[in-house]
C-alpha cells in the first residue's frame, strides 16, 4: 500500500497492491457497512457504503469490467502485465521491463555533471555552458538507454511510467526513436529518489496499485 494523502476535494488518496485489494475492500465494508452503490463511471469503479462513504478505483492498466464489477476489478488487477520504466535526474538515469513485478531486463547508469559554483562573471558563464553540455549528454546517453533495453519490448509492454526530473524525462522522450513508448506513457508519474537498481526494483509498488480516493463522512462535515 503506497502512503496515504490529501486528496483534490477531499478524503485521502492511496494506492492499493492488486493482491490485497479485495481484503481492503472487506476491511471498507466492514468499518463503514454494506455497499449500497457500485457503478463504473468515466473508467473507475465508485462505491457508496451505507454510512455514505464513498470509494472510488482507478485501475492502473486496462481490464474487462462484468457484470459484478467488483469481482472483475480485482481479478483483472491481478493479470501480470507488462510495463517499462525510464527514472532520470541530473546525472543518473534507469530504465527497466517488468512483467508483473518481476524485472526482465534493466540498466541503470550515471554521468558526471558539475555541481554549482559561487564563481561569477566569466567564469560562472563557462561553468553555465559546461553544465549545460554535460545534462545534454545525460539527456543523449539516457535516451540511447532506452532505445536499446526499452525499445525491443515496446510491442509488449502496455504502458511507460516514468519518475525523476519531470524536465529530463520530457527531454530524453523526445527523441523521435522512442515514440513508440511515448504513446504508451502513463500518468501520475512515480515518486522516486535517485535512479538507482535499488530505487528501480520499488517501482512496481507504484505503478501496479489501485488508485483509490476515499471520503467519510468526517471529510465532508468536518468537526469544528
Amino acid at each position: 500500500m503506497t502512503r496515504s494523502r490529501p486528496a483534490a476535494g477531499g478524503g485521502r488518496r492511496l494506492g492499493v497492491a492488486p493482491e490485497r485489494l479485495g481484503k481492503w475492500l472487506d476491511g471498507v465494508a466492514e468499518r463503514h457497512g454494506a455497499f449500497a452503490d457500485v457503478r463504473l463511471e468515466n473508467g473507475a469503479v465508485h462505491l457508496t457504503c451505507a454510512d455514505t462513504t464513498t470509494v472510488a478505483l482507478r485501475a492502473p492498466f486496462d481490464w474487462a469490467p462484468g457484470p459484478a464489477l467488483l469481482t472483475s476489478l480485482t481479478t483483472g488487477v491481478r493479470r501480470s502485465r507488462r510495463a517499462a520504466v525510464l527514472l532520470v535526474r541530473r546525472g543518473r538515469w534507469a530504465v527497466g521491463v517488468f512483467d508483473g513485478s518481476d524485472l526482465v531486463v534493466s540498466k541503470v547508469d550515471a554521468r558526471q555533471v558539475q555541481g554549482r559554483t559561487a564563481a561569477g562573471g566569466w567564469s560562472q558563464q563557462r561553468f553555465a555552458r559546461r553544465r549545460g553540455n554535460q545534462t545534454d549528454a545525460v539527456v543523449a546517453a539516457a535516451a540511447d538507454t532506452a532505445v536499446r533495453v526499452l525499445l525491443p519490448h515496446a510491442a509488449t509492454v502496455e504502458a511507460l511510467f516514468t519518475g525523476g526530473d519531470r524536465g529530463l524525462v520530457d527531454d530524453v522522450l523526445a527523441d523521435a526513436r522512442l515514440a513508440p513508448l511515448v504513446a504508451l506513457r502513463r500518468e501520475p508519474a512515480l515518486e522516486v529518489g535517485e535512479p538507482t537498481k535499488a530505487v528501480l526494483l520499488e517501482t512496481p509498488k507504484q505503478f501496479r496499485a489501485v488508485d483509490i480516493v476515499i471520503v467519510e463522512p468526517q471529510d465532508r462535515h468536518p468537526s469544528p
